[in-house]
């Protein structure tokens, strides 16, 4: 029995980061955009019929820059929950994270950039 109780726990935890998936992208505007650039760059990456190396290169920068937008998500509720009114060192921890999540879509684009332009052209 205590096999199947670690499978249940093992399999409900994908369920839990589906539901904060789902979560994220429901209330997350940003989250929202990077979902579009995501089918677009994904869309793009099978028409263009990219390499294994560009793949795993688009694949890479696509999962740093959810990583980084749901942590920053994250980041931000845990800052809503332990102060609800304005704090300015919580404002700083946001801005922070916000900015990571910019870089790393930045570098993302970049990325883009550098494998779909000479396809393009």
């Amino acid at each position: 029995m205590k096999s199947r109780r670690n499978l249940r726990t093992f399999l409900g935890s994908f369920v839990d980061a589906a539901k904060g998936f789902a979560e994220a992208v429901r209330t997350q505007y940003n989250i929202r955009f990077h979902f579009v650039g995501t089918v677009v760059a994904l869309g793009m990456s099978y028409y263009y019929k990219l390499s294994w190396d560009e793949w795993s290169i688009i694949i890479l920068a696509i999962a740093i820059v959810w990583l980084a937008e749901l942590l920053n998500t994250a980041i931000e509720y845990i800052g809503d929950f332990v102060s609800p009114e304005y704090n300015h060192l919580i404002g700083k921890v946001k801005d922070i994270s916000a900015s990571a999540s910019l870089i790393a879509a930045i570098a993302s684009l970049t990325v883009g950039l550098i494998i779909f332009i000479p396809k393009i052209f």
